[in-house]
């Protein structure tokens, strides 16, 4: 089940305006390059990747769980391009096979166990034509970003168009060596303060290599940030590449 910040509506309204795209979402596009591609966005949120890689002339599928998340992924522009579909990555049931797949936004860290990436990677494994490629990203535990969750550093004012100025801070709840248990705090113009708590898996390149082979995906490219730099030591990424060569 998602988390509350991707199925209330009060949360998904600022959702665009706390994550506004970046660095990751340029690498995305980049990598779908000019040439027209059938694309899978896998946990497409809000929509704003999927209508990106549509206005530039792809094919594309935007696929979430979460309705509410969809609800305004409908509502952009170029969206009525867009096949939108109301499913996890294990749900996955479609007729069309994808020469991309792409899983941004950190996406890929709500999968906890081991049952549930499996799960992921066979379904998108499936769906992707020969050749096809799946590319993600996950946080390096090494680099333990989720030091930095805390209200003293996180803190922020943002401006959220017909809501008005939302402070919002993470608060680190719990955290072990794959696991970490945080919450997002906001506190609206009315005074209405709203704690939404999230649980993510940290996992290290050797065992997401281990999970991508037992998928069926080979070879596989890895990156440590996104200028394509190498994975290194304490690198803020782990980024996949993943082919499907049968």
């Amino acid at each position: 089940m998602p988390d509350d910040i991707f199925t209330v509506p009060r949360l998904t309204a600022v959702y665009d305006a706390v994550n506004p795209p970046g660095r990751d979402s340029e690498f995305y596009l980049d990598l779908a390059g000019p040439a027209p591609l059938s694309v899978l966005d896998m946990g497409c949120g809000t929509g704003w990747l999927a209508c990106e890689l549509t206005a530039r002339g792809h094919s594309v599928t935007g696929a979430d769980p979460a309705r509410a998340m969809l609800d305004i992924a409908r509502k952009r522009p170029n969206a009525g391009q867009v096949a939108w579909v109301e499913t996890d990555a294990a749900r996955l049931n479609l007729e069309v096979r994808f020469d991309l797949a792409i899983m941004t936004g950190h996406v890929f860290q709500v999968f906890l166990t081991d049952e549930d990436v499996g799960a992921a990677l066979r379904a998108i494994y499936a769906h992707l034509a020969s050749g096809g490629r799946l590319a993600f990203e996950t946080r390096n535990p090494a680099a333990r970003e989720w030091l930095e969750w805390m209200p003293e550093v996180s803190a922020e004012q943002v401006e959220v168009p017909g809501i008005g100025t939302i402070a919002a801070h993470y608060e680190v709840l719990s955290a072990t060596d794959s696991l970490v248990t945080f919450a997002t705090h906001y506190r609206f113009p009315d005074g209405t303060a709203v704690a939404a708590p999230s649980t993510l898996r940290f996992m290290g390149q050797d065992e997401l290599a281990a999970h991508l082979a037992d998928a069926g995906f080979d070879p596989v490219t890895w990156y440590g940030d996104w200028d394509r730099t190498p994975i290194r030591p304490g690198c803020p990424e782990i980024i996949a590449i993943a082919e499907r060569q049968g």
